[in-house]
């Protein structure tokens, strides 16, 4: 990729976005957006298009430098912070009475199928002091390499399906086209939805107007409220 042209070309398509797509995004021709792709970026619009694809805009002008953005903040404390109190999940190993029994199920052909006689077991405490309800809160397996080593591939996440609101750098289950995804998320001013993995470097952050994530039946399923994975073997 030897000009900021050539580099558009490959983000629009790790996008999913045609050049008339974007051509109508950005109102423009799509002879325009050729033109940007055969002769460059013009400088008066890189900053925009760089911010509008997730992406530096130093990288998208010269292909210097990082490509991506850091997607979510990294929480740091300084040493003269204090250190917060630890959240007590001892409830999380009591079984009680009451415990809730979360079913287990797979993304199939666009719809979730429950698989028999799996489910995780939770305290409905636990639940409780997240705003929870067992009844509407669901586990799922993690489908892809996307989020590790935060979410391993393979891991059990539990999703609250009564929570679809984006709060920027939480984490939720979104179908896209049928399949099963889970990301980090945010969403634009002007209502466009990003998915940002935790891996950013082999999964670039995506970008989803209104408009393309209507079309292609991006939905957001629920917010991720727990997670787990157990290790296949030891090392070494």
């Amino acid at each position: 990729m030897k000009t900021s042209g050539d580099r558009l070309r490959v983000l629009l398509r790790e996008c999913n976005l045609t050049a008339s797509d974007f051509a109508a995004q950005r109102k423009v021709s799509p002879q325009h957006v050729n033109n940007w792709f055969h002769r460059g970026v013009p400088m008066a619009r890189l900053d925009e298009i760089a911010e509008l694809l997730c992406v530096r805009s130093k990288w998208l002008r010269s292909g210097e430098g990082p490509k991506h953005h850091t997607p979510l903040p990294r929480l740091s404390r300084s040493s003269d912070q204090p250190v917060a109190e630890l959240p007590d999940h001892s409830l999380l190993a009591a079984h009680r009475e009451d415990d809730v029994y979360l079913p287990f199920y797979r993304a199939q052909a666009k719809i979730f199928e429950p698989i028999p006689q799996r489910h995780l077991r939770i305290p409905r405490q636990a639940l409780d002091s997240l705003g929870v309800s067992g009844q509407q809160a669901l586990c799922l397996c993690m489908p892809d390499y996307n989020m590790a080593p935060l979410l391993p591939f393979g891991s059990t996440v539990a999703v609250d399906r009564s929570f679809t609101r984006v709060i920027d750098g939480e984490v939720y289950a979104v179908l896209h086209n049928g399949r099963l995804r889970i990301h980090s998320l945010s969403q634009r001013p002007n209502g466009a939805l990003r998915l940002h993995s935790h891996d950013s470097d082999e999964f670039p952050c995506e970008t989803y107007s209104v408009s393309q994530a209507r079309n292609q039946g991006l939905e957001i399923v629920g917010w991720v409220f727990w997670w787990s994975q157990l290790r296949q073997e030891r090392p070494g």
